[in-house]
C-alpha cells in the first residue's frame, strides 16, 4: 500500500470517526471539512491559534491539533465572519513512565529554572509561528530507522516527582546515527537547551512544526531550507535523557499531537 493510499484511507476513517462522534482526543487531531476548495483557504482559530487547512479532494480540510490536557467533550473553532464550528474530544488513555535522572533535572536552582523559562520561549516562538503556505498532506518520513516507542502522552515520574506528558515519540537509534528531516521546511530554531539537548526544530508550513532533541551534533542553522530526508544532525545523549535516542515531537497550532499518527505505519 502506498503512503498516498494509506493516508487516503485514515482520512476516510476519520470521517467514519467523526460521523460516530468521535473526532479527535487529547494528543490527536480533528479534520473538519469546511466546504468546497474555492478561492482562499479559510482562516480558522482554535483557542487562540491559527489552524492548518489544506485543500484535500477538492475540499478545505482543517487539521486541528488537540493538547494533551484538553477536557472530553465539544471542543470549538472560529471562522471566517464569527461563525463557529463544534466537534467533539474524547477519552484517550495514556499510560504512566517513572524514570530516574540525575537530581539537577528535578530540582531546579533559579539559575537553571531561568535558563528554561528563556529556553521555552524560543522554542515558543518556533510553534506558535505561521507561514502560509499551501499544504496537500500531513505525510512525514520517519527521521530516523530505528524502533518506535509508544511513548507520546506517557504521564512522566523523574525520580517519583510528576511532570508533565511525554509530548514526542522516542525512537531508538545509535549515538551519532544521522537525523533526517521529516519533511521539507525552514529551519525555525536550533539550540542546545537544557531538557531537550541539542534541538533543531523545522517549519513545515501553516503552523505545522517538528522537532528533533538530544542531538549529538546540529548540522542546520535558523533559516535553511531542508528538504524531506536531508541530514540535520545525529542522534546524542543530550539534555534530560537516559541514554541515546531520538525525541521526535510534531506540532498543529502551537500544540504537541502524536506522531504515529502522521508517520507511515511500521512493519508488523
Amino acid at each position: 500500500m502506498t503512503r498516498r493510499l494509506a493516508w487516503l484511507l485514515f482520512l476516510a476513517v476519520g470521517c467514519l470517526a467523526r460521523a460516530a462522534g468521535e473526532d479527535a482526543w487529547p494528543g490527536g487531531i480533528a479534520f473538519l471539512d469546511l466546504g468546497p476548495a474555492a478561492g482562499t483557504a479559510p482562516v480558522v482559530d482554535y483557542e487562540g491559534h491559527r489552524v492548518l487547512v489544506m485543500n484535500e479532494g477538492a475540499r478545505w480540510l482543517a487539521a486541528i491539533g488537540i493538547s494533551l490536557d484538553a477536557p472530553t467533550g465539544r471542543g470549538t473553532v472560529t471562522l471566517p465572519g464569527g461563525a463557529t464550528r463544534a466537534f467533539e474530544i474524547g477519552a484517550h488513555a495514556y499510560r504512566e513512565q517513572h524514570l530516574t535522572v540525575e537530581p539537577k533535572y528535578v530540582e531546579l536552582s533559579t539559575e537553571q529554572l531561568a535558563r528554561v523559562n528563556r529556553e521555552r520561549k524560543i522554542i515558543d516562538t518556533a510553534l506558535d509561528a505561521f507561514r502560509d503556505v499551501p499544504i496537500r498532506t500531513l505525510d512525514i518520513r520517519p527521521p530516523v530507522d530505528g524502533p518506535r516507542s509508544s511513548s507520546f502522552g506517557l504521564r512522566r515520574f523523574f525520580n517519583d516527582e510528576p511532570r508533565s506528558p511525554h509530548k514526542g515519540m522516542d525512537i531508538a537509534a545509535n549515538r551519532g546515527t544521522p537525523v533526517h528531516a521529516a519533511r521539507s521546511g525552514v529551519v525555525s530554531a536550533t539550540g542546545e537547551f537544557y531538557f531537550n539537548g541539542n534541538t533543531v526544530l523545522i517549519d513545515h508550513g501553516q503552523g505545522f512544526v517538528t522537532m528533533y532533541c538530544h542531538l549529538s551534533r546540529i548540522d542546520v542553522a535558523v533559516g535553511d531550507a531542508v528538504a524531506t530526508g536531508e541530514t540535520i544532525g545525529a542522534v546524542g545523549a543530550t539534555g534530560r535523557v537516559t541514554g541515546p535516542h531520538l525525541h521526535f515531537g510534531t506540532y498543529l497550532n502551537g500544540t504537541a499531537v502524536d506522531p504515529a499518527l502522521l508517520l507511515p505505519k511500521e512493519d508488523p
